[in-house]
C-alpha cells in the first residue's frame, strides 16, 4: 500500500507547465474517443494555406503535425503558455499570439481556410468572422459533464457550466453562419490508478473545482484513497464531442 501522505504531496509539488500532463501517465488511463482528433486535423489540412490553433497550450499538438500549411498561427490565453508555446513553435514559421478575449481575435476578417480547437471556448460569431466562406471549423470540446462523478465522489459542487453539450454548441455555430456537417459524442471510462492523480487534476483544473485543497476535501480524499487502494483503481466517466462546421458561402 502506498502511503496517502506521500501521494498527495508528490502531486502537490508537481509543477504543471503548456498542456503537459506527463505526471499522470500509468496514474491516470482515458480510454480513446470514437474517432481520431488528430486525423481528422491532417485529413482537413490537405491543399489550405492558412490554419488557427486555437489554445495552443504550449504548442505540443501543432508541432507534431506534418506539412503545416504556409501560413499558421495559433492563440494562447494563459500567459506562462505563450512563451512555452513561442519557444516550441517560432522554428515551424507559426506564429503564436497571445489571446486577451474570445470575442476579439487578433486576425483580419476571412483570414483562415481552416480553424481547429481542442478543448479550448470559443466565440461562434468571431470565428465565422475570420474564417474563409468555404473555410471549416474542427473541435473537439469537452463536455459540462466531464469527470463530474469527482465532484459528487468529493462532496464537491457541480461546476457552473455543466449545460454546455453537443446540441448547444451546434446551435451557436450554426446562428453564426455555419453548416454542420459531422458531429459525434461519447463518455469514454476514466480510469485512476492513485490519489495523487486525483489532486493534481483538481489542482490543475481549477475551473472544475475553484475552491479545491486538500485540507478542505482531506476526508473524502482519504476515503477515495482506500477505496482505489482496495478496489484497485477508480473508474469515472469523461464526456467529448466533436464539430466539423463549414462557413456558408455568402
Amino acid at each position: 500500500m502506498t502511503d496517502f501522505n506521500t501521494l498527495i504531496q508528490s502531486a502537490l509539488a508537481q509543477e504543471f507547465s503548456g498542456w503537459d500532463f506527463a505526471y499522470l501517465e500509468g496514474r491516470w488511463d482515458d480510454s480513446p474517443t470514437p474517432w481520431s482528433y488528430r486525423d481528422l486535423v491532417i485529413e482537413a489540412m490537405q491543399g489550405i494555406d492558412s490554419m488557427l490553433d486555437m489554445g495552443t497550450g504550449g504548442g505540443e499538438f501543432l508541432a507534431s503535425l506534418p506539412g503545416l500549411p504556409s501560413y499558421t498561427a495559433a492563440t494562447e490565453a494563459y500567459e506562462p503558455n505563450v512563451t512555452v508555446a513561442t519557444q516550441r513553435l517560432q522554428s515551424l514559421g507559426v506564429h503564436v499570439v497571445a489571446l486577451k478575449s474570445d470575442q476579439n481575435l487578433p486576425f483580419e476578417d476571412n483570414r483562415f481556410d481552416l480553424i481547429i480547437n481542442r478543448h479550448e471556448s470559443f466565440d461562434a460569431a468571431e470565428v465565422a468572422r475570420i474564417l474563409k466562406p468555404g473555410g471549416r471549423f474542427l473541435t473537439q470540446q469537452v463536455g459540462g459533464e466531464d469527470c463530474i462523478d469527482l465532484n459528487r465522489l468529493l462532496g464537491a459542487p457541480d461546476p457552473v457550466y455543466t449545460s454546455w453539450s453537443l446540441d448547444m454548441a451546434a446551435r451557436q455555430l450554426e446562428v453564426a453562419g455555419f453548416d454542420i456537417v459531422r458531429r459525434e459524442h461519447a463518455r469514454p471510462a476514466t480510469t485512476i490508478h492513485d490519489i495523487g492523480a486525483v489532486v493534481f487534476y483538481c489542482k490543475v483544473i481549477s475551473w472544475q473545482f475553484p475552491d479545491f485543497s486538500v485540507d478542505r476535501y482531506h476526508d473524502r480524499l482519504r476515503d477515495l484513497h482506500t477505496r482505489i487502494e482496495r478496489e484497485g483503481s477508480l473508474r469515472v466517466w469523461s464526456e467529448r464531442f466533436l464539430i466539423e462546421g463549414m462557413m456558408r458561402n455568402v
